[in-house]
């Protein structure tokens, strides 16, 4: 709850007249509580996990071929009632452990500073924070994916989400509860170190789940404005990684491509895309589609 109850109050307390920005931050949280303030990531969350893989279920229904040359396992075809169920899965997670846990966790968020009053940040500042959070949630989810293809973390709680071996958008968030848990503590993490205000964090969570739905989409577009992000993996990228299933030990990273290549652990991935275009090009000849990709079989996916 903002300390000023009239925006001339604030004007004073700043020094300086309100932004456009301000103003609208003013009216609209000024009178409502911190708590509830960090409760709207309940109903962020809910609405990206419910209407953002929705595009993709259109395109997976309307199996056009325009679409269709860009899906990474063509062979692979889910029907609508295996997509919903997988909906009705992660809604179950998100209303037993999800929400539960955002509603318990406002004393930590309160505890490391995440600010809700005015100035807001600016764009730089809330693109440096963003950054920042990223990196470190991907250095970190990288090491407690790695431990999660160990045995035991894959029999016991990794092995739910790979149960899509051929990954949709609903199925980004698709995990043994335990794993939504641990796996919060990288999301945490950034804010934790670099804290900011609140909507820079309501952006952090709601960009990290986004990206995650972009990676488990199942398709490969061109288009898609994440390519021109530096060392992005993106979704050809990460469904590797599903393909190969408990076996794989490539592409643990969540985001980026840089800890796999310094750790070693894309050189399955690299070596099957090097075969892949062999396949490519020598198919190509025989009137091949270009613009798909497919996987070899997975006795081929080993390193050189």
């Amino acid at each position: 709850m903002l300390p000023f109850n009239t925006i001339e109050e604030a004007v004073t307390f700043l020094g300086r007249n309100l932004t456009m920005a301000e103003t609208l931050w003013f009216n609209y949280s000024a009178k409502k509580s911190d708590y509830y303030l960090y409760c709207h990531n309940i109903l962020f969350l809910f609405l990206i996990f419910s209407l953002v893989p929705l595009p993709l279920v259109f395109v997976e229904m309307m199996k056009s071929l325009e679409f269709h040359k860009y899906k990474i396992q063509p062979k692979v075809s889910l029907s609508f009632s295996e997509m919903f169920k997988c909906y009705k899965d992660v809604m179950r997670m998100f209303v037993l452990v999800v929400g539960p846990l955002q509603l318990v966790s406002y004393p930590s968020v309160k505890m490391i500073g995440i600010q809700t009053g005015l100035p807001l940040p600016s764009v730089w500042e809330i693109l440096s924070q963003l950054t920042v959070y990223f990196m470190i949630e991907d250095y970190t989810n990288y090491w407690i994916h790695r431990f999660l293809h160990c045995k035991w973390g894959y029999e016991n709680i990794h092995r739910v989400h790979h149960e899509y071996a051929a990954p949709i958008g609903f199925a980004a968030p698709y995990a043994h509860w335990l794993e939504i848990l641990i796996l919060g503590i990288p999301s945490f993490l950034g804010p934790a170190i670099a804290p900011g205000h609140m909507i820079t964090f309501w952006l952090w969570i709601a960009l990290r789940q986004i990206e995650a739905i972009e990676t488990h989409s199942g398709y490969d577009f061109p288009w898609a404005p994440t390519r021109f992000i530096p060392f992005y993996g993106g979704a050809d990228y990460h469904d590797y990684h599903h393909y190969v299933g408990e076996q794989s030990q490539s592409n643990f990273a969540s985001v980026f491509t840089y800890c796999d290549y310094i750790y070693g652990t894309d050189k399955g991935y690299r070596y099957h895309k090097k075969v892949l275009r062999k396949l490519k090009e020598q198919s190509k000849p025989n009137g091949a589609q270009n613009g798909a990709s497919y996987y070899v079989p997975t006795q081929d996916l080993k390193s050189e």
